[in-house]
């Protein structure tokens, strides 16, 4: 179950990797390279990326964690009381199905 999390893990990772790149070659083609202007502001944008990286990092490993837990404590849930789940599901199914149906 803790599968179906993982694309969009691999799609933050994609996206903040395509913004880092972006990021980094405005940084290399702009602005006067001796300018202490430039050169502030360039550091201050790469400190931020790295913090940036850094935490959505973070965050997305407990937002992962958590989610495998769920999805362990679930799977415990249905194999100890597994007319439980079958109730569940039927009940989901005929829910989801008169929402279709309408």
């Amino acid at each position: 179950m803790a599968n179906q999390f993982e694309p969009q893990q691999t799609s933050l990772d994609d996206d903040l990797k395509m913004l880092s790149e972006t990021l980094e070659e405005v940084l290399k083609s702009s602005g006067d390279k001796a300018d202490e202007k430039y050169i502030e502001i360039k550091t201050r944008a790469e400190q931020a990326l790295s913090d940036v990286q850094s935490r959505l990092s973070s965050a997305s490993d407990t937002y992962y964690a958590k989610a495998r837990t769920v999805a362990h404590q679930a799977d415990t849930y249905v194999h100890d009381k597994p007319w439980h789940g079958v109730g569940v599901g039927a009940a989901v199914g005929l829910l989801i199905g008169l929402l279709v149906r309408r």
